[in-house]
């Protein structure tokens, strides 16, 4: 097991569970100590239970990454109790309205995303950042977006798309704007994954199997654990000289 987070704090939201939870686990096995974040209590406590359970390091955190105050709170706790943030990965996100048209997405619905998935990946940036510049070796920042944000041929899902696309394009923004404060930031555009998020409606575990056969040319969807490893590389040194990229993981849909 390679330990190439040994001494380092990280921070991820959206951690309850799916892929928010299998980098916390990730990160925790390679070393760090982690602070797991989620509006809800119970399911960072089992991630935090997981964690503690294999010998590691963590402390959950409840936030709403929409509010800005909650993210900086967020933050200022990481740094409080472990001294420094060293990995943020900014994973928290909703899809709602599922299978509505344009014409048809309740405006709650959009509004709800937007904040969330565009406009809580823009607060943690700037709380994040805003502490990793004073810190002589800076930090590293991954975003989750998603591929549908990149190349969406799926009908009903455009409030979805259009905030994983935003976070692509503040991404890159937000790279290039603090690179120069020794801030490594990166995305990570998951296809299919075997999360909840996955499934449709009224789907079952051998429906999914059989959409995904015909819908990826992989044939299968990407575990957890992959994207973990995915993120990984990006938040690490092995990545140093990797700034403002997208690393998709869709078992080639968008190629």
């Amino acid at each position: 097991m390679s330990h190439r987070f040994s001494g380092r704090t990280a921070l991820v939201t959206g951690a309850g569970s799916g892929i928010g939870r299998g980098v916390a686990l990730a990160l925790a096995r390679e070393g760090a100590q982690v602070v797991v974040a989620g509006r809800r209590r119970a399911p960072l406590d089992e991630t935090v239970a997981l964690i503690e359970g294999e010998g590691g390091k963590a402390l959950a955190v409840t936030a709403d990454v929409s509010r800005a105050e909650e993210v900086r709170d967020l933050v200022a706790t990481t740094v409080d109790r472990f001294g420094s943030l060293d990995v943020a990965v900014n994973n928290a996100g909703v899809l709602e309205g599922r299978g509505r048209t344009v014409g048809e997405l309740p405006e709650e619905d959009w509004r709800r995303m937007m904040d969330i998935n565009v406009t809580g990946v823009f607060l943690a940036l700037q709380a994040e950042i805003a502490h990793m510049r004073t810190q002589p070796d800076g930090g590293a920042i991954v975003n989750i977006a998603s591929r549908i944000g990149l190349h969406s041929r799926l009908p009903g899902v455009a409030g979805y798309a259009v905030s994983k696309a935003a976070v692509s394009v503040l991404t890159r923004s937000a790279a290039l704007d603090h690179i120069a404060d020794g801030i490594r930031i990166n995305a990570v555009s998951p296809g299919s994954t075997a999360t909840d998020m996955s499934f449709k409606p009224g789907e079952t575990e051998a429906d999914r199997a059989a959409r995904m056969r015909a819908e990826v040319p992989l044939g299968r969807v990407s575990t957890v654990e992959e994207v973990a490893a995915a993120v990984l590389y990006l938040a690490s040194d092995d990545a140093a000289s990797v700034v403002g990229a997208d690393l998709v993981i869709d078992g080639g849909s968008t190629a």
